[in-house]
């Protein structure tokens, strides 16, 4: 993982938000081309309207000049909306770029960043921040080009009209230049500090609602609501604080420009009086100062609201300099001690095989320890023990969720890191032990790992689950809606439908984290007539605490302390280890049916 950037890299540069423009530098040229057409038509019609009070001191015809002055007025007019309308839609479309970009890469985190970072925030960093962008993008990029090609304009023409005016009024834009800067980088912080505020919000009140039904039976909602309350309060302090910097901006922009707007017209008014001026030059001087209000508020007011959007630009590149999990194989094929196949005698390699694994979640503190077992074709093989030993982890190798420290894992005689973790997950079948069932109806939920199973496949599953009594008494069978995480079954009927949703795709390795655990008598023994037959289909690999599940395996491997104590039949065990007979003998009494997590 890289390190954890500067404040000062965090910042964005005109080169970031260009990176930001990959793509949409074609409408963002066409915006720019019509804002000049509209800069050009607008300041144009200062000269008009001198030529007008100049015209109209010496007798000439004016109409004319009166027709073109409204004729420029309305296409400028036009034109400038039509200039705003593309700009915004090119933020919108560089908004919506960056959530997709978001979207794709948050799903695709190596799992110790899961580990690391609270879900709630992450979500807030796709949804809240990248909305916040918006100020970065559609509102202080529009907002600086715009601004900057008419403050071009209006500088150049004043400069050509009276250069010593010009100075004066310079002088003036300096001194809120001076103010605005220094609030700028105020209102950069307090928007960091706003978009954190917000994001942890976000992730205690997904904390809450993910536990709605422990918070009501813990009487606790009192305390959540004062606990997600307080970051609600600190974002709006973070926000108040940037409305209160961001109110110096605009008095101080007025200030300035109506100041020197006062100034150049008393200075003006004086050379007019001592016949140094002309009324016309000072009436079209006049008018480009009140042009310049609009562009110098623009692009005052555009860095402001840069520095608002830096806050979300922060958060939303530190997701984006995470890894994402890499796909590729990252180590060459291994050498299997047994053949892949059959011919000259040799015997298959074991579906799964561990060498000496070890593995940590943190460093120094390994959770696996030298684990070493063999997983035979078609076997079905029980991986039992205490909570605590590490069970739950070994399933998780499997899956490549996460790889060994040291050791190595081979399937099918083959070290998973020289296949694609895709690749390998399309063998592997996984049912966790809370059995997650998705938003949305049963026909999605079963078909979610094979979208394009064919109905025969999907009935074979379905009745190998024992789930037919279930899809008949549902109103709209199949498509029947789950509800939110499954609550609308029960939690047998969640695990069925989990271990239907992972037999769909045909697995080579099934594994089944504690798959009775939510059954009752009757399902389980079902639920065991299943496991048989799915050993005809694939390798099953079971997290087991009830002795039932346990008595049916073809091999059990006991852990203890994150490392293999024993391996052997139920009876060979009862025979020959102590560790496992206490097993037995805790089971019996009740104490070892609670623990499942491990």
């Amino acid at each position: 993982m890289k390190p954890k950037a500067t404040d000062e890299r965090r910042r964005a540069s005109p080169r970031d938000v260009l990176r930001l423009l990959h793509g949409h530098r074609r409408w963002v040229g066409l915006a720019v081309l019509l804002t000049l057409g509209a800069s050009a038509l607008s300041l144009a019609q200062p000269l008009l309207v001198k030529e007008v009070i100049e015209a109209t001191a010496s007798g000439s015809a004016v109409g004319y000049v009166l027709v073109l002055l409204a004729v420029f007025f309305v296409a400028q007019a036009l034109v400038q909306g039509l200039a705003q309308y593309v700009l915004a839609r090119t933020g919108e479309g560089i908004v919506l770029g960056i959530r997709l970009g978001l979207i794709g890469h948050v799903l695709r985190l190596p799992m110790p960043v899961y580990d690391r970072h609270r879900t709630g925030d992450l979500i807030s960093r796709t949804s809240t921040d990248s909305t916040t962008l918006r100020l970065l993008i559609a509102e202080g990029f529009t907002a600086a080009v715009t601004g900057s090609i008419g403050l071009i304009g209006v500088i150049a023409l004043m400069i050509w009209l009276d250069w010593l005016m010009f100075l004066v009024v310079l002088a003036m834009v300096a001194i809120a230049t001076v103010i605005v800067s220094s609030v700028l980088r105020g209102i950069g912080v307090a928007s960091l500090s706003t978009q954190q505020a917000t994001g942890a919000m976000t992730a205690d009140l997904e904390r809450a609602l993910g536990a709605i039904r422990t918070v009501r039976a813990s009487r606790a909602e009192q305390r959540e609501s004062d606990r997600i309350g307080g970051r609600a309060r600190s974002a709006y302090a973070g926000s108040v604080r940037m409305a209160k910097l961001d109110a110096v901006v605009a008095p101080a922009i007025e200030l300035a420009v109506k100041g020197s707007f006062i100034v150049v017209l008393l200075i003006g008014g004086m050379r007019v009086a001592d016949r140094q001026g002309s009324i016309a030059d000072l009436a079209a001087f006049l008018l480009y100062m009140i042009y310049l209000l609009g562009p110098v508020g623009m692009l005052f007011q555009s860095f402001s609201t840069m520095e608002q959007g830096m806050g979300a630009y922060r958060r939303v590149t530190e997701v984006m300099d995470l890894p994402t999990e890499q796909d590729a194989g990252s180590a060459p094929e291994a050498p299997a001690s047994y053949g892949a196949g059959d011919s000259g005698g040799r015997p298959r390699a074991p579906v799964l095989e561990f060498r000496d694994v070890w593995f940590g979640y943190e460093p120094r503190r390994p959770v696996l320890r030298g684990v070493t077992f063999e997983v035979a074709e078609h076997s079905h093989v029980a991986l039992i023990g205490s909570s605590g030993v590490g069970k739950s982890t070994v399933l998780a190798l499997i899956e490549r969720f996460y790889d060994p420290d040291r050791g190595r894992i081979l399937f099918d005689g083959r070290d998973v890191r020289a296949t694609g973790r895709a690749e390998h997950r399309s063998r592997v079948g996984l049912v966790e032990q809370h059995a997650p069932v998705l938003y949305g109806t049963l026909r999605e939920n079963l078909l979610y790992a094979a979208p394009d199973a064919d109905p025969a496949e999907l009935d074979r599953v379905v009745e190998l689950a024992h789930l037919t009594d279930l899809i008949d008494r549902l109103p709209h069978g199949l498509d029947t809606d789950a509800g939110e995480h499954g609550m609308a079954l029960s939690g047998g009927e969640r695990q069925r439908i989990a271990i239907a949703r992972a037999l769909l795709t045909r697995p080579r390795l099934l594994l089944l984290d504690e798959p009775t655990a939510h059954l009752d008598a009757v399902n389980e023994a079902a639920l065991r007539r299943s496991i048989r037959e799915t050993t005809a289909e694939c390798t099953l690999l079971v997290i087991a605490h009830r002795m039932s599940t346990i008595r049916a395996a073809d091999l059990i491997i006991v852990l203890d302390a994150g490392r293999v104590v024993a391996t052997g039949s139920h009876w060979d065990l009862i025979d020959t280890n102590e560790h496992y007979r206490s097993l037995v003998r805790a089971q019996r009494a009740g104490d070892v049916r609670v623990p499942r997590v491990s």
